[in-house]
């Protein structure tokens, strides 16, 4: 939660006083704002009428927006979605749960995205980054970690997934 400058919110509770520290608040993320950061991150980015495509380490990127909605996406083509099986489309939504951090797995138009669904106004410029690598690292990592990042969540059923990759290359590793 953001607090004005000002502003520091004192609580008490019986004998001691807790209070917030007062953060700065970023200016709102714009449609311009955003463009100058995706024009550093790869500057031979394409604009155009309301977003942006650039690649990251090779991989294509696209940020669509709508400032009338408050609106931003950021999506990446992994592959056809014709043929995902079931158990492909469950291990997706495992991942959606828990690995896949800001960024989520989505299927539209006969395609499988990584993608990054936010409001524009509220976007900070290093959240935005974050949602950028996060998105690409879905795509890096489909098939195998199917990860946002180096984190999981918790809670859900990769972690468990993990563990058996784990054991099962120690026990590959056993006679080295």
């Amino acid at each position: 939660m953001r607090f004005p400058p000002s502003l520091i919110i004192a609580v008490t509770l019986g004998a001691f006083v807790f209070a917030a520290p007062a953060y700065a608040q970023e200016r709102a993320m714009t449609l311009e704002r955003m463009g100058a950061i995706v024009q550093t991150i790869d500057p031979e980015a394409q604009v155009f009428a309301t977003g942006f495509q650039l690649t990251i380490e090779d991989i294509p990127v696209i940020i669509v927006s709508d400032p009338a909605a408050d609106r931003m996406r950021a999506m990446v083509p992994i592959r056809s979605a014709e043929g995902l099986e079931p158990g492909e489309l469950m291990r997706l939504m495992q991942a959606n749960f828990d690995t896949a951090l800001d960024a989520r797995y989505a299927v539209a138009n006969g395609r499988l995205w990584g993608t990054f669904i936010h409001p524009l106004s509220p976007l900070e410029r290093e959240q935005f980054i974050s949602a950028l690598i996060q998105t690409v690292n879905l795509a890096r990592t489909y098939g195998t970690l199917y990860s946002g990042g180096a984190q999981t969540f918790g809670g859900g059923d990769s972690n468990g997934l993990y563990q058996e990759l784990f054991s099962e290359l120690l026990r590959k590793g056993e006679d080295i």
